[in-house]
């Protein structure tokens, strides 16, 4: 018996030897050790054996069962680096050829489009202002002349942050306008500001979200009327739009912060339920203007007998939406990759009056 369990001893090694692929040595492993294996069937037979004999002939077994198994082992290492080297040497790169193209990320409509304001407003002298997104009581409401009883500075429509030692609360800014007041504290007429950024109010829909963008003007001099605020806000919507002709009206309003105030429409037609901006007789609400309030100014040290000016705000996305057709405001907040790839815009197009703007 020992001589036949020899014999497939030598067999077997000679096997694994002879193996050329981890698939054929495989093979050898299953008939060997396997369920139906050879020297599991051996395995099988030794309860039939006397215990001298199993005991003895069971230790024999379990040391060629060991030394195939280490065999296999060494084998499949060996068998698998000469694997890796076959595919070294067929999958050489040539350094020679062109970088393989990546995917191309897009810019965010939201990005575009105040880039786009920035080239235009730009171009009028105007500067780009920044300020906090959490705000005094002062910048966000007092300062701009908004009464404490104000809808505005209600729960149902504004972010307060908890109370601090001294029962007051900061807020996160629900208009850029703060800016313009913080500008106007720190430096001296004549200003001529934009001020694009986040804003937050208690809103969700389809046309409104609690985060959104904002782009407000500021310009203050001792001689700016009524007329450069229409001209200024005219030849704005006409660049963003791309449409020379673009009528624009101006409807008496009421803000805290401005007086007198407007509301600015601007041409389009709703023939067939489609939305079309230009000169075809309807009007659609695009923005919120004014004469700077002498209160504002006198709040922040302006004499409003020398001093006065102009504002304006708008919505980014509303904009953006307007020019582009995009449909829901939501999709501008959702993440999602097609939509960029669908609306967004080529990163090295950057917007300006020279080289142009998006269509």
């Amino acid at each position: 018996m020992n001589d036949d369990l020899d014999k497939l001893r030598q067999d077997l090694l000679g096997q694994v030897r002879k193996a050329e692929s981890l698939e054929a040595l495989d093979e050898v492993r299953v008939g060997a050790l396997g369920k139906k294996g050879r020297l599991t069937q051996l395995m099988r037979t030794l309860g039939q054996l006397e215990p001298e004999a199993r005991k003895a002939f069971g230790a024999a077994l379990n040391r060629v069962k060991d030394e195939i198994a280490d065999a296999i082992e060494q084998a499949t290492g060996r068998l698998r680096a000469a694997e890796i080297e076959r595919r070294l040497e067929a999958e050489r790169v040539d350094v020679t050829l062109p970088v393989k193209p990546e995917p191309q990320g897009r810019i965010h409509p939201i990005s575009q489009a105040t880039d786009e304001l920035v080239a235009i407003f730009g171009e009028m002298g105007f500067e780009v202002a920044e300020g906090p997104h959490i705000e005094d009581d002062f910048y966000n409401f007092t300062a701009l002349n908004i009464p404490p009883e104000h809808p505005a500075r209600q729960e149902h429509d504004t972010f307060y942050l908890p109370e601090r030692r001294d029962r007051t609360r900061k807020v996160l800014r629900t208009h850029t306008s703060p800016v313009q007041i913080r500008t106007m504290l720190n430096r001296k007429p004549p200003l001529r500001i934009i001020v694009p950024g986040r804003t937050f109010r208690a809103d969700h829909d389809a046309t409104h979200s609690p985060m959104f963008h904002q782009v407000e003007g500021l310009v203050i001099d001792r001689s700016t009327h009524m007329g450069h605020l229409k001209g200024c806000l005219e030849e704005f919507c006409r660049a963003f739009f791309d449409i020379d002709d673009l009528p624009l009206r101006f409807r008496p309003s009421y803000f805290p912060f401005t007086e007198p105030s407007a509301e600015v429409d601007i041409g389009c037609s709703r023939a067939g339920g489609e939305l079309k901006l230009g000169n075809y007789g309807d009007w659609l609400e695009i923005l919120g203007s004014g004469m700077v309030h002498p209160k504002v100014l006198q709040n922040c040290g302006y004499d409003p007998a020398e001093y006065q000016g102009f504002a304006f705000g708008m919505g980014i996305e509303r904009i953006a939406m307007l020019k582009w057709g995009i449909p829901d405001l939501r999709t501008f907040y959702d993440s999602d990759l097609r939509w960029l790839r669908h609306y967004g815009f080529v990163p090295l197009e950057v917007p300006s009056m020279v080289g142009g703007l998006s269509r």
